[in-house]
């Protein structure tokens, strides 16, 4: 027999299986010998009170042997027949791969950056030289922007499709099986390479194909049809294309401009990244049980609306650091990231402004690239801000907040180093109005959050692609483009890992219908 019940109990207790079965022995009030196993299946803190309890939702098994939550998935070799070009090794354009093959598809991936290895180089470069590489970054190259942004797997968006199966997909490629337990499920940047390549080669094995350095720069189209791609002085055809390209793939929209492939503006969010001692934020959420070995390092989420304007945090790095995103020469952009122990002392946090089309009106005249003009605008405004390098302008949060040049800024995780700036002077009055306010209005809902060792940022700018590819409902295909299938972030329909995976899985759906 198999029970269902909720327990809550002591984070000291949480590992402790007798505890377990004498709270579900409890809970279901039957004896605790009946009980044999009690398995968690859902495990979320509630640190709401000054005890926190984590909330279990468990399975209690009398009699019979516990059931292993993973399902696995199973890919089979496909013979051949049927293709299906995936531009973009990102979530979305790898989870499409992967269920092209379930369906007898051969994917032939092409990621304009190196593998998920090669790419570390430039990733240091990046760093340490500050020198840009467009092709390889952190936005570019093998598994996307998500490889190095902590790999959260948190997503609002349940009805998109089968969440537990996504996750058992990274469990068998060597994710954490307690990422279909927690609530709040992450793997870590420090993980996820070795997860892609793990993806990578079940593709491979299933006959599959995966091109690197392989930019898309033209389309291959026949009356009102997609028959292929160049890449350079290579052609590659195939019955249809998947678009997984990711939010900051531009010259992707430009390509689909030049062949007056419609496009359209969408509203999408900017602001900055602010920088707490992990210390602040564990002491915030969890006052004077801050210190317990039992409690996970601390993280949060604000949101709050000023007006008609949304302010809120976006992709919180606990125990991480920031990096420096930029796609071009020329720009600054920031993004953070955490290990899978999120343990390093600094936790920082996108904290954006909800942007539309009154703000970048003077950009009207770009029609459906406004909104990326101005994305262009701001984060051109950040590297001259910096001194023309990838040092990030900065404030210190009571500084930002009170109208104050800094005269010195707090230790931070950015490695090219900061630049006292009014970054004002950056974000223009309406997102600094709006981010002032909304600042207020979590220190009065969060005590110590606006504080002095609180740094503060520009630019975060890439939390959404500005443009929407459109496609059909009922289809998920493009409305002018037969065979052309935008899928993930950069296509406007996701905004995070998980989705963007959904939606690379819901448009490989999509295009195996439309095969038939």
């Amino acid at each position: 027999m198999i029970r269902q019940t909720t327990l809550r109990v002591r984070p000291e207790d949480v590992q402790d299986s007798l505890v377990l079965k004498k709270a579900a022995a409890k809970a279901l009030k039957v004896p605790v010998d009946s009980i044999d196993a009690v398995q968690i299946r859902r495990r979320s803190l509630d640190a709401r009170s000054r005890n926190p309890v984590f909330e279990l939702h468990v399975s209690a098994y009398s009699g019979e042997p516990v059931k292993d939550l993973q399902v696995p998935v199973r890919f089979d070799p496909v013979p051949g027949g049927k293709k299906m070009i995936v531009v973009g090794s990102g979530p979305a354009g790898l989870f499409a791969a992967l269920r092209l093959i379930e369906h007898g598809i051969v994917p032939i991936v092409l990621e304009r950056g190196k593998d998920v290895r090669s790419r570390r180089f430039d990733l240091k470069t990046i760093n340490t030289e500050g020198q840009c590489h467009p092709d390889s970054n952190y936005c570019f190259g093998e598994g996307g922007a998500g490889t190095y942004s902590d790999g959260k797997l948190y997503t609002r968006s349940t009805k998109r499709g089968n969440i537990g199966r996504l996750l058992s997909i990274l469990i068998q490629h060597g994710a954490d099986p307690d990422i279909l337990v927690n609530a709040h499920p992450h793997i870590g940047s420090n993980k996820l390479p070795r997860i892609i390549e793990a993806m990578r080669n079940t593709i491979l094995a299933c006959n599959g194909q995966i091109h690197f350095n392989s930019r898309v720069d033209d389309l291959i189209l026949e009356k009102g049809q997609i028959k292929g791609v160049r890449t350079g002085d290579t052609e590659f055809l195939a019955q249809g294309v998947i678009l997984a390209t990711g939010h900051s793939a531009r010259d992707v929209y430009m390509l689909l401009d030049r062949y007056d492939i419609a496009l359209a503006s969408k509203p999408y969010a900017m602001g900055v990244r602010v920088e707490h001692p992990q210390e602040v934020i564990n002491t915030m959420q969890y006052g004077e049980k801050a210190k317990s070995c039992h409690l996970p390092v601390a993280s949060y989420s604000l949101s709050c609306q000023v007006g008609k304007t949304g302010v809120y945090s976006f992709c919180m790095c606990p125990g991480g650091m920031l990096v420096p995103a930029a796609t071009e020469p020329g720009e600054l952009v920031l993004n953070g990231m955490s290990n899978s122990l999120r343990n390093l002392p600094l936790a920082n946090a996108g904290m954006v402004v909800t942007i539309d089309a009154p703000l970048y009106e003077k950009y009207s005249s770009h029609s459906h690239f406004s909104g990326l003009e101005f994305q262009k605008e701001l984060e051109k405004k950040a590297f001259e801000a910096g001194g023309k390098s990838l040092a990030a302008p900065a404030q210190r949060l009571t500084d930002f907040l009170e109208n104050k040049v800094s005269t010195d800024l707090p230790k931070t995780s950015y490695i090219p180093g900061v630049v006292s700036h009014p970054l004002d002077r950056v974000l223009g009055p309406f997102i600094t109005d709006a981010l002032k306010a909304g600042f207020q209005t979590f220190s009065r809902q969060k005590k110590g959050y606006v504080t002095q060792e609180a740094l503060v940022l520009a630019v975060e700018s890439r939390t959404s692609s500005p443009v929407r590819i459109p496609r059909k409902a009922d289809t998920l295909m493009h409305p002018q483009i037969t065979g052309l299938f935008p899928a993930g972030e950069g296509a406007g329909y996701a905004g995070g890992i998980v989705s963007s995976a959904l939606d690379g899985e819901a448009s490989a759906d999509a295009a195996a219908a439309w095969l038939v």
